[in-house]
């Protein structure tokens, strides 16, 4: 395992970018860990973002050379209850043969045509799995093959994964699996694509002691095991190349082996918690003490170890950040959303 600090973020690295116009919002990014949504549509030369903003979910379409198309605001639907559910997540879920926007909150789980326009699936959560003083609420998306994965926190010392079998076309979705494995609430979830019979883990879930399970995909999901926690909260994971990728709320990154959980590298990236991860070609991490950076991982190839690199370190000043994605496959452009920020921040590589 190595351990590795940043000794001086604001130098440049071996990438530049360069701010880009920002995407004014109706309202501000709430205050949750990855609150931010990026779809790329190279063919309709489009990309759609999502932020979370109390009761709505603001969408907004954007050409290639930034300028707005089109902001609406999509809503939770009410469902029981008296008062306006909040919405937790909205996430673009991209599978082999569709897109689907999904939409998760207090009451329920929504699922969208990719524009956000036709809802085709409604599920509603049972409040019954929680005591009266617990809220019931779902946070937490991924897409697994044609499977939609969607984390459950039913209280305060439980969490489990929901599972959904989307079929090719139409609203003929069914719950076919709930996965348990944490004994505290889910706090993210990441899939990546089967590499194969020597990358069989696919999926990873987080929790809010630190825990992470790692799972094999398919007609049945198979735990395959856990790396312990420490007792710090991990609010965002990723998955690259059979490689966990996980952030920390002591501002830490650590990598691990999927299939082992045997520790890498221990990164100490950010002052504050970590909000935020993402992969492109490279990895992305933003944290609450302002700052986002950019990460090269490469395996080597005499020790098989992955090696870190840092690449580029922006500050967003005096801003909280809450939400960071790249916006393409290649990396070359991200965006972050701030708690009380107005707008998306954009960047674009030199």
């Amino acid at each position: 395992m190595v351990a590795a600090d940043l000794e001086g973020p604001y130098q440049p690295g071996v990438r530049m970018f360069r701010w880009e116009p920002s995407l004014p919002l109706r309202g501000s990014a709430a205050a949750l860990c990855n609150n931010l949504s990026v779809l790329q549509l190279p063919a309709r030369n489009l990309t759609y973002f999502g932020v979370v903003h109390g009761p709505s979910a603001q969408l907004l379409s954007v050409a290639p050379e930034g300028v707005p198309l089109a902001q609406r605001q999509l809503h939770a639907k009410e469902g029981a209850g008296v008062s306006p559910p909040l919405i937790t997540q909205v996430h673009w879920c991209v599978l082999p043969f569709r897109v689907l926007l999904v939409l998760t909150s207090h009451r329920g789980i929504q699922m969208y045509e990719s524009n956000g326009y036709t809802m085709v699936y409604w599920h509603a959560l049972d409040s019954g799995d929680a005591s009266p003083v617990q809220a019931v609420f779902a946070r937490g998306i991924a897409a697994s093959g044609h499977f939609i994965c969607v984390v459950l926190d039913t209280g305060t010392w439980s969490g489990r994964v929901l599972v959904f079998d989307i079929p090719a076309k139409g609203p003929n979705i069914v719950l076919s699996e709930e996965l348990a494995g944490h004994q505290m609430p889910i706090t993210d979830i990441a899939t990546e694509p089967a590499q194969g019979q020597d990358c069989v883990a696919d999926m990873v879930t987080a929790d809010d002691s630190g825990l992470l399970c790692v799972w094999r995909s398919g007609p049945e999901f198979t735990l395959l095991t856990r790396i312990p926690g420490f007792g710090v909260p991990c609010p965002s994971v990723q998955l690259w190349q059979g490689i966990i990728a996980a952030g920390y709320g002591n501002g830490q990154v650590h990598l691990y082996e999927a299939t082992t959980g045997n520790l890498h590298v221990q990164v100490n990236a950010h002052a504050r918690a970590i909000c935020a991860l993402d992969l492109a070609s490279e990895l992305l991490s933003a944290g609450e003490d302002t700052f986002v950076h950019i990460w090269k991982l490469s395996r080597s190839p005499e020790s098989g170890y992955i090696e870190v690199e840092h690449c580029h370190g922006e500050c967003v000043s005096d801003t909280q950040l809450c939400g960071a994605r790249f916006c393409d496959s290649s990396g070359s452009s991200f965006a972050v959303t701030g708690y009380d920020l107005a707008e998306i921040r954009r960047f674009s590589s030199v």
